[in-house]
């Protein structure tokens, strides 16, 4: 089932078998290609972190560390469909900061009906709290890997 209409001509949004609805490539997609640009408000990394603290709890997140001071509210707009490209530990994809702008990036070839995914690379003080669900022959069970506390 396809819930989105974002105009991009690689990717359309339905439902994932890895978490609720994930992002599936409509065409063969070339490594190296930008496939979708991850957009958001802008926000400090301390009002991201209450944000989290609220949506960790429904199991949905739509932040996206930007640098150590700045985060993107990946919730706080309509037509950002990166937001449900789910997490892999085998991924096909992964995320490229490019001038503070975020884009989704084929890490090698991509055939068309294939989900796209990329290693969320999420570090927090409780990993346990963030099983993965990817499947892939080499998942690690979480989503994230755990922070020093300094």
């Amino acid at each position: 089932m396809k819930v989105t209409n974002q105009s991009n001509k690689f990717i359309e949004v339905r439902t994932s078998q890895i978490h609720n609805n994930g992002v599936f490539a409509k065409r063969d997609i070339s490594k190296g290609t930008y496939i979708i640009e991850y957009k958001g408000r802008i926000i400090s990394n301390d009002e991201a972190d209450k944000i989290s603290e609220r949506e960790v709890s429904d199991g949905v997140v739509y932040l996206f560390e930007i640098d150590d001071n700045r985060t993107l509210d990946g919730g706080s707009v309509k037509n950002n469909d990166a937001k449900y490209i789910n997490h892999s530990c085998s991924p096909n994809a992964e995320s490229l900061n490019d001038n503070d702008r975020i884009w989704i990036v084929a890490l090698r070839d991509i055939k068309s009906g294939e989900e796209i995914t990329y290693d969320y690379c999420l570090e927090t003080e409780d990993p346990d709290d963030h099983p993965c669900r990817c499947g892939a022959l080499n998942c690690k069970g979480l989503i994230a890997i755990p922070i020093k506390i300094k």
